[in-house]
């Protein structure tokens, strides 16, 4: 090819790759403009004070934002340090740690929770590890309405928990408990040689550049926390009294941490994301394998995985993390695609507008250049 042909055809694949370029970075500007404009309404319509928001895109964190109050009566803003509970939404870290185990070769998803733990009662002996994860181990629960069960304390309801029988066979159904995530703290620190929360630090939030990850819960003294609110009745509320902003504490004792005990801010988990869609947590092929649905013994897919929500299996994969009704992620592997948000207001179901914020991203070409250059 003579010299010049060359020249022009370099020339005309590199103004290709810079307008490929240019039409991403300007439809991720107006992504992120439709972001802003949809939380700030979202959160006026659904009175959420505070919130903090992250997307990314292609193992790229591409928005990054933080709105309202973390702190209502004081007039403290939301910042992007603001420390949010996720509440249930742990169990997806914990479904990355059992992901850890199992590549180590120190858990076999597949073995009975009694090749690891001992003095199980005999109805749960041959209960698998990967049915904890999913929710279909059939136990009953350690929480009910009121809190721990029994009123008393975390070593009590352990104790009342045990004594209670099997829901369902294990595999039989989908029933969300907390039990089962008690179950994998003890199955974690007992393979780890190290109690849940320092292998988390260590194994997870470390390697994620978490810097601020911690356990908590609305009752321990937080630096930096974020208050929680809600606008459902007191329980001395008269009957159609009008709705008020007020506090909404909850207790999560260190033996619950697993299922719904991390504090920490969108940008941490958001990290964690990028790192876990890399591959360097758990391996590509155990991130597949921990985002499929477990079979149920009918062999219909159950409504989780390992220790995350599946949303949709088609046409587009969609699992998440969610808790508390205000906190919650949802990733969109097949189009390398994850958003998070986390509030302060019981009640807000981020998950339920997730998908609209993901539309405005959907529609950017951020794979026009790596198409280009190819």
């Amino acid at each position: 090819m003579p010299r010049i042909q060359r020249f022009t055809t370099f020339a005309a694949a590199a103004f290709a790759l810079l307008c490929a370029f240019q039409a991403t970075a300007t439809s991720l500007a107006q992504a992120n403009d439709l972001t802003r404009q949809w939380v700030k309404e979202t959160m006026a319509k659904e009175r959420i004070p505070g919130m903090q928001i992250a997307v990314i895109k292609d193992d790229r964190v591409v928005f990054s934002e933080s709105y309202g109050w973390a702190n209502v009566e004081n007039r403290v803003h939301a910042t992007k340090t603001t420390l949010f509970p996720l509440n249930s939404a742990t169990k997806s870290f914990t479904g990355v740690a059992m992901m850890q185990l199992a590549e180590a070769g120190l858990v076999d998803l597949n073995a009975p929770i009694s090749r690891y733990l001992d003095g199980l009662p005999e109805a749960w002996r041959a209960i698998r590890v990967r049915q904890l994860l999913a929710h279909t181990s059939g136990l009953p629960d350690i929480l009910d309405e009121q809190g721990l069960l029994g009123g008393g304390s975390e070593a009590d309801a352990w104790q009342a928990v045990q004594r209670l029988p099997i829901g369902s066979a294990p595999g039989e159904r989908f029933t969300y408990n907390q039990t089962n995530y008690v179950l994998l703290a003890q199955i974690i620190a007992k393979q780890s040689k190290m109690p849940y929360e320092q292998y988390m630090a260590t194994r997870q939030f470390t390697p994620a550049h978490m810097a601020r990850a911690t356990f908590g819960d609305s009752y321990d003294l937080l630096a930096n926390a974020a208050t929680m609110y809600s606008y459902f009745p007191r329980k001395t509320d008269a009957p159609g009294a009008s709705q008020r902003l007020s506090h909404w504490f909850y207790d999560m004792s260190p033996g619950l941490w697993s299922g719904g005990g991390i504090m920490t801010t969108a940008d941490d988990v958001a990290h964690w994301l990028v790192s876990v869609s890399k591959g360097e947590l758990i391996s590509k092929a155990g991130m597949r394998a921990m985002w499929t649905p477990e079979k149920l013994n009918n062999g219909a897919d159950g409504d989780w995985a390992a220790g995350w929500h599946v949303l949709k299996t088609t046409p587009v994969r969609e699992v998440a993390g969610m808790g508390g009704a205000r906190a919650a992620f949802i990733v969109y592997p097949d189009e390398r695609l994850a958003i998070v948000v986390l509030t302060n207001l019981v009640g807000s179901n981020p998950q339920n507008f997730i998908p609209k914020i993901a539309e405005a991203y959907r529609s950017t070409p951020a794979d026009a250049a790596r198409i280009q250059a190819q």
